[in-house]
């Protein structure tokens, strides 16, 4: 076997290596736990992991509360009792979604159309006797021109959509308006094996909407932006592939 070959075959040989080994670290780790319980992750410092960030979110201008002396009320408080509703940059609201819509649309079309044209040239200045000198044919000058067309359409239409979504989450305040609506922002994610379900929130909510327990529901939220969807082998699956959405643009038929 010469250099050349040997070289081509060599590197091919090294991928597959590599990819065996770290193939066996994980089944001799799941060899291992055969017959036992899965083991739990140790509780650790997590700011000592490795892949730690801190996390940084909008927060209000610090402010400096002043006790009047012999006074339970203090300098600048909206009330006597301290409300404990969300109400200013990075405080936590909770919203309270239900969606269940249902939509039923049928629509039927139907179009049909024919037109017959005829074309009955028996006298054209005399001229009609000499057409057959220029058409190879005899040409019967009654039925010259006759056309005829027909054009049938019928559309049907059917929506059945019904949509259901009962879902909790917790989102921050990340902007105060000017005439005192909050805007909200929220994410939240959860990984259950190899599947992560994302439910992103977006939204402005008027303080006199926020109940005493600090939630709101979806209902009140202006400009809401709900998404509920999933990343993962799952989503791969039911996705089709790239190559054939590429054709679904491109194709034209």
């Amino acid at each position: 076997m010469t250099a050349p070959n040997y070289r081509r075959l060599l590197r091919p040989a090294l991928f597959l290596t590599v990819l065996a080994t770290l193939s066996a670290c994980g089944a001799v780790t799941r060899v291992s736990q055969i017959g036992t319980t899965p083991p739990l992750a140790p509780i650790e410092n997590p700011i000592t992991r490795s892949d730690y960030r801190t996390v940084s979110l909008p927060m209000p201008a610090p402010t400096t509360v002043t006790h009047m002396p012999n006074s339970l009320w203090r300098q600048g408080a909206r009330a006597f009792f301290k409300d404990q509703r969300a109400s200013r940059v990075g405080d936590i609201l909770t919203v309270i979604i239900g969606i269940n819509d249902k939509a039923t649309f049928n629509n039927t079309t139907t179009r049909s159309r024919t037109n017959i044209d005829d074309s009955d040239l028996t006298n054209l200045f005399g001229l009609e006797s000499q057409l057959g000198r220029v058409f190879p044919q005899a040409i019967n000058p009654a039925s010259i021109v006759s056309l005829g067309s027909s054009n049938s359409s019928k559309g049907v239409g059917t929506v059945d959509r019904k949509e259901e979504l009962s879902l909790t989450i917790a989102v921050i305040i990340t902007q105060v308006l000017p005439n005192g609506n909050l805007v909200i922002q929220g994410r939240q994610e959860v990984r259950v094996n190899f599947e992560v379900r994302e439910l992103l929130i977006a939204g402005v909510v008027r303080p006199e909407d926020i109940t005493a327990a600090n939630t709101v529901n979806h209902t009140q939220i202006a400009e809401a932006r709900i998404s509920y969807g999933g990343r993962g082998q799952l989503t791969d699956v039911q996705q089709p592939r790239y190559g054939q959405q590429v054709l679904d643009i491109l194709l034209p038929f």
